[in-house]
């Protein structure tokens, strides 16, 4: 037996003797009942008039108190104790409002409140139970999602169609069958359930069930005996879990559509229900409309929030003394912290809310919950199931199928499921959160990540190969959707597991290609392979990330600085005698030696790369190898050998279906065209190409083949056409190309002075074109091929009227050809030696 507190007491006292009594300190109770220390400390208190009645629950239970201690507990928490000697074992029913039983009929509800971005739900749920095929239907989710408020929304819509009446209770904690009987024919009319058929007389009516989570037995053995006494009576339930009855419809009422994307235009992002939420809570509190510079925190607040009611009712209180910055930065990192004033009677918190849901889950499903903790994005099930396979946890792997567990929390609202692809899974980030102290609580957070990291590092390591070709789109879009996990993991790894870490940064380098994170990827790269915990790595893994160091470096003028590490990564492939790494850095080592002027070694490595793809088969490296190849003809002035070997990058690309290559290959012989003079024919490849780039979603050589199409206009004496093209260039280069970041300054600048040079001294003004010239040659100075600055001089050479400048020009691209191994073709040696004389 426990000692008689007394009546008189404040919850706050009581509170405070029970943890006593139980033996426990105040952060001890917050574990146990998964709330904030900082809850109990405020209850403690009395700085709460009333606390919300989820944590009442939790302590209760934390506390493991008798019946008749839990009563009162309960009681003293909602300010309305009785005598000891009066006081029931467990609490009464209660209907929603104290109405009169005629009321009832329609009138004994409370009005539904305002209600954003919920007309769906609200009308869907309606249909479902005018048809008659949901006698039970239940609407469930997370605390503070708004089940009460759909319920309300809903049965104002259909009360007309409800002619028996329409009526609500909402169940307490304890209640038996009994109780929930007894309410439900108190709030219908009658005295007894059993007199409910005489009463209806086949009119259908419909009954409001509220919180059925509190106590499901009782509401599930009640129901059920509902149902067969009251055929004609219709049940709309809510709650954190289904009811679990036969026929039962679930509705899961999920949080509120979020932006996708942090967009800073506040009337699109108003369209948003959680954003128009936000903001009609903030004008409670707030007069002032937001500022432009507060945009872009409220939509990465709402974002965090996740659009969780609950959550944004909280935050947006806060406006009253914060802007939407000050509220972010405050809050962002600790959402769980979000509660309502002490002073309200009411005092929820975030925390609590989730503990709660949290709470109903069985040991099982709360271990896949921490374990699912890490994913800060969208995920699948393929990759939900690996975080749950994991052998090295504590308790082993969750064995079986993991749709019925993912089914189980999307049900009670923990879960969060949109769109149809694959990667349509993710915790709300509050549930995350909470899982993840959770997780920390039972020392299993660093397995957890570890775990995460490797199951990332795998995923990247499948999608690597098919970051090539026609495939890379795909490919790009499957990382793009994980990035953040794909971050989140190498951080972690790099510091906690650097081979793990080494795995997944080896198979990036093309994305990070692709999305222009060309530098960062390259130091991420670079710490790892330092790093003596790495050394003993697979030597094949660090080739490949050797490799991929090389590959970032020349994206940003670096390659001579990691040309070792592609020749050691070489070396590496051929002594373990991988074909696939061999090639792969055969035809690295092509392009590198090509950008640093070791045009032998360039020629020499492509020409490996082709005979070895030859012997073995490899259809698309023998294409890439020709494709290499190609440029050393153009650089020798054999306009003849480089058109061949197009064609065979054609032929060979088709026969691999590789759609992007063979593009490549059109762009490539649109500028072998207009190096030949041939600048009609020039201009139809390179929109060819262009055109199929971008339908096959790689923009990243948009600027180079613009380039060689307003060059071929302007030397075609197409002047009109070539001016649109040249205002396409330069947008290329005032915001880059979509999704790769902004194009080199070579392929750009280059050949945007090249054809304002052209257009001028086709109109006869040798000046403004020599200026052109003259910034043309700058442009290309550093870049990746000489060949470039070799055609800008001629031109300089060609429009040069003064004879110590021009022999200045001329000796410069004398110095240009021999150090790239460059021929001059017939026509710009006849423009370099003539046109400067006109």
């Amino acid at each position: 037996m426990t000692a008689d507190h007394g009546t008189d007491q404040g919850f706050d006292a009581l509170l405070k003797a029970r943890r006593r009594e139980a033996g426990l300190t105040q952060n001890e109770l917050a574990h146990r009942a998964g709330v904030g220390v900082r809850t109990v400390r405020d209850l403690e208190r009395g700085r709460a008039s009333r606390p919300q009645r989820t944590t009442v629950d939790l302590l209760a239970e934390a506390l493991q108190l008798s019946a008749e201690a839990r009563a009162e507990f309960l009681a003293v928490a909602r300010g309305t104790p009785t005598p000891a000697e009066e006081r029931p074992a467990v609490p009464a029913m209660t209907p929603l409002t104290p109405a009169s039983v005629a009321a009832s009929r329609g009138r004994g509800l409370p009005p539904p409140g305002p209600l954003v971005g919920r007309d769906l739900d609200v009308a869907e749920v309606a249909l479902t139970l005018l048809r008659g095929d949901g006698r039970l239907v239940t609407l469930v989710g997370l605390a503070g999602v708004g089940k009460t408020s759909v319920a309300l929304a809903v049965i104002e819509r259909v009360k007309e169609r409800h002619p028996g009446g329409v009526a609500g209770i909402v169940i307490s904690e304890g209640s038996t069958e009994s109780d929930v009987l007894t309410a439900a024919a108190t709030v219908l009319g009658v005295a007894r359930a059993d007199d409910l058929a005489g009463r209806l007389a086949g009119a259908p009516s419909l009954l409001l069930v509220d919180a059925v989570e509190r106590a499901p037995g009782a509401v599930a053995e009640a129901l059920h005996r509902l149902g067969g006494v009251a055929p004609s009576l219709r049940i709309l339930a809510t709650g954190r879990h289904p009811v679990g009855l036969p026929g039962e419809r679930v509705w899961p009422v999920v949080p509120l559509e979020v932006p996708p994307t942090d967009d800073l235009d506040l009337s699109a992002v108003s369209k948003f229900p959680a954003i128009a939420l936000f903001l009609e809570r903030l004008r409670r509190v707030r007069r002032d409309p937001l500022e432009p510079g507060e945009v872009g925190a409220l939509v990465r607040l709402v974002r965090r929030l996740g659009g969780l009611p609950l959550a944004i009712e909280l935050a947006a209180a806060r406006g009253r003394v914060l802007d939407m910055n000050q509220i972010l930065d405050r809050y962002g990192h600790r959402l769980l912290d979000l509660a309502g004033s002490a002073h309200e009677a009411a005092a929820v918190s975030l925390r609590d809310a989730v503990a709660a849901s949290y709470r109903l889950l069985e040991p099982e499903e709360q271990v896949a919950v921490r374990r699912l903790s890490p994913f800060r994005n969208r995920w699948s099930v393929e990759l939900g199931e690996a975080m749950l396979a994991d052998t090295a946890a504590p308790g082993g792997p969750l064995d079986g199928d993991p749709v019925p567990l993912l089914d189980r929390l999307v049900a009670l609202g923990l879960l969060g499921m949109r769109g149809s692809g694959s990667m349509r899974f993710r915790l709300l980030d509050v549930v995350r959160d909470y899982a993840e102290e959770q997780a920390a609580a039972e020392g299993e957070l660093a397995a957890v990540r570890r775990r995460h990291a490797m199951v990332m590092a795998r995923f990247a390591a499948r999608v690597a190969p098919e970051l090539a070709g026609g495939t890379l789109p795909g490919a790009v879009a499957r990382l793009d959707e994980v990035s953040s996990d794909l971050w989140g993991a190498l951080a972690h790894s790099a510091i906690d597991d650097p081979h793990t870490a080494l795995l997944l940064a080896a198979n990036l380098p093309r994305w990070w290609r692709f999305r222009g994170r060309d530098a960062a990827g390259r130091q991420w790269l670079r710490r790892l392979l330092d790093d003596p915990r790495t050394a003993d790595a697979d030597p094949v893994l660090r080739a490949w990330a050797q490799l991929g160091v090389a590959q970032l470096a020349a994206e940003h003028s670096a390659a001579a600085s990691e040309l070792p590490a592609a020749e050691s990564a070489l070396a590496t492939f051929r002594s373990q005698g991988d074909v696939s790494g061999e090639l792969a850095a055969r035809n690295q080592l092509s392009g590198l030696w090509m950008s640093t002027g070791g045009y032998d070694e360039a020629r020499r490595h492509g020409a490996a790369a082709l005979s070895l793809a030859t012997r073995t088969g490899r259809t698309r490296d023998m294409a890439v190898a020709q494709s290499n190849l190609a440029w050393h003809e153009i650089r020798a002035g054999d306009l003849a050998a480089a058109r061949r070997r197009m064609a065979a990058v054609d032929r060979l690309a088709a026969q691999c279906g590789d759609d992007r290559l063979r593009a490549l290959a059109v762009a490539n012989v649109a500028e072998v065209n207009r190096l030949d003079g041939r600048y009609e024919e020039a201009v139809k490849m390179g929109r060819r190409a262009i055109s199929a780039l971008e339908r096959l979603g790689d923009p990243g050589h948009r600027a180079r083949v613009l380039g060689t199409i307003g060059l071929a206009l302007a030397l075609g004496e197409r002047p009109n056409e070539a001016f649109p093209v040249l205002a396409q260039l330069r947008s290329v280069a005032a915001v880059g190309d979509p999704g790769v970041g902004e194009a080199p300054a070579s392929d750009v600048q280059g050949p945007s002075a090249m054809i304002e040079a052209t257009l001028a001294a086709r109109r006869g003004d040798r000046v403004l074109a020599a200026e052109w010239f003259g910034v043309a040659v700058q442009s290309y100075a550093g870049g990746r091929d000489l060949r470039d600055v070799a055609e800008a001089l001629v031109g300089l050479a060609s429009v040069t009227e003064d004879s110590t400048t021009r022999a200045s020009v001329l000796g410069r691209l004398e110095g240009v050809c021999k150090e790239g191994g460059i021929t001059l073709l017939p026509s710009e040696r006849a423009r370099a030696e003539h046109e400067g004389r006109g």
